[in-house]
């Protein structure tokens, strides 16, 4: 990611902005290959039974979406964007439940309940739960980056949440990040009294140091800014430390004893991120890989640091249905003051800024949010 440069044209303007809603058009952040997003005008999906067309009102920049972008991961033309909230304009026959007006967040994956994977909670394993389901044009790929997105019939099924009239849209469309790590937090099974470090203090780093100081163990973070090691220690972690020094690893020896990190949180894809997790961990440990979702990322471990020291390494991605009203309100109810990770709110015209910004990040950019 660090190699990144992003091409992008924005040629939207409030003007013809509003004409293009007027003639069936909006205005979206389409990804055309090589790296390149424009802004443009595209037509406003139509729906059909048991579907709802939803105005996106805000939507998070996600790396998972960002490295599909750098990389050039997917086939182009499509509209990216998933920690989506708007309001319902229009409901299809059949949406039952929902109606023009409702404030609603979206989860672009839900699964079928019934296969193997299923059966054993691997929902992101489950082929239905790899189809995404909202889309602002062409193929599906969670849409939120457009003013508007088509949410498909069994995502409406299961995967509309409501949102408060109290809770902000920006509140709101941390809902899905917050469940994929919740997932993580329980897959690791987290108990009060152990030691945690968390890798990185980026808005899902932040998140995990958030979620694991709720469960009561001792967490430590690192991150290269201050700025997210002074946000780490405000939201929970005991310590923070800059990753390039010795000191994270001086101070997890102290306080446990001399073994190490009971678990290690990887939410940081930098090169030598994992082997650092090997390092400040025990014996026993678990180490939950997080951030590590292209298979351009190689990792090279000492299997003897695995195998005759008995670590357990993990590997967590994408949401859990069991866990969606959980996460839900612990957005909802102000459980975690998750809107202290915004740092920037753009409009859609300048989500090439936004891109920038958080694939480059520096002191005083954390999680960008997207107004269309």
């Amino acid at each position: 990611m660090g190699v990144f440069n992003l091409k992008a044209e924005a040629t939207a303007t409030a003007a013809t902005t509003e004409r293009g809603l007027k003639d069936g058009l909006m205005q979206a952040a389409v990804y055309r290959g090589h790296q390149t997003v424009k802004v443009e005008p595209t037509p406003i999906p139509q729906i059909g039974p048991g579907e709802l067309l939803v105005r996106v009102e805000a939507c998070g920049i996600c790396h998972t979406d960002l490295k599909k972008i750098a990389y050039d991961l997917l086939p182009p033309p499509r509209i990216y964007g998933h920690e989506t909230a708007g309001v319902v304009v229009e409901a299809g026959p059949g949406a039952e439940g929902f109606r023009p007006g409702d404030r609603v967040a979206l989860f672009h994956h839900i699964p079928c309940r019934n296969c193997f994977y299923c059966r054993h909670r691997l929902y992101a394993q489950c082929e239905v739960y790899k189809r995404v389901g909202i889309t602002a044009g062409f193929e599906p790929a969670g849409g939120g980056f457009a003013q508007y997105v088509r949410v498909m019939d069994w995502i409406v099924r299961g995967g509309v949440v409501r949102i408060p009239p109290r809770v902000s849209f920006d509140r709101a469309c941390f809902v899905e990040p917050v469940n994929t790590c919740l997932k993580a937090v329980v897959k690791s099974e987290i108990q009060a009294g152990e030691t945690v470090a968390v890798l990185g203090q980026g808005p899902i780093g932040l998140l995990f140091t958030m979620l694991l100081a709720r469960r009561g163990p001792v967490v430590f973070a690192t991150d290269v800014l201050e700025p997210r090691r002074h946000l780490a220690r405000k939201l929970g972690a005991s310590q923070a430390f800059d990753p390039t020094g010795n000191e994270a690893a001086e101070w997890i020896l102290a306080a446990t004893e001399g073994r190490g990190a009971d678990a290690v949180f990887v939410a940081a894809a930098g090169p030598g991120v994992v082997e650092q997790a090997m390092r400040l961990s025990r014996p026993g440990a678990r180490i939950l890989l997080f951030a590590q979702t292209s298979a351009r990322e190689k990792v090279e471990l000492d299997g003897a640091g695995i195998c005759a020291q008995e670590r357990t390494v993990l590997g967590c991605y994408s949401a859990d249905i069991d866990l969606q009203q959980e996460s839900a309100g612990l957005v909802f109810d102000g459980d975690l003051p998750v809107e202290d990770l915004i740092s920037h709110r753009l409009p859609l015209d300048q989500i090439h800024a936004g891109i920038r910004m958080a694939t480059h990040p520096d002191g005083h950019s954390l999680k960008i949010i997207v107004h269309p």
